[in-house]
């Protein structure tokens, strides 16, 4: 059985490059359920743009917590 969280997204292109370029490998992230999420930054590339990331996505985890994928909702 797989965990679905939802949460908001707001990095600006640059904030989003620091990780691109490998100075911060993860993206904490304050699900809607109150859990905090770390989730690697690698995994946020498709949803770029060039404003950065923003919107609202959920993210499905396996029983052991690993990333099965992100999907941008709205």
């Amino acid at each position: 059985m797989s965990t679905r969280l939802r949460f908001r997204i707001n990095l600006s292109n640059e904030e989003f490059l620091r990780h691109y370029r490998g100075r911060a490998q993860a993206v904490i992230v304050l699900a809607e359920d109150g859990r905090r999420v770390q989730l690697p930054a690698r995994n946020f590339r498709n949803f770029i743009t060039k404003d950065g990331i923003q919107g609202r996505f959920e993210v499905e985890l396996d029983d052991n917590n690993r990333l099965i994928k992100i999907t941008k909702i709205g």
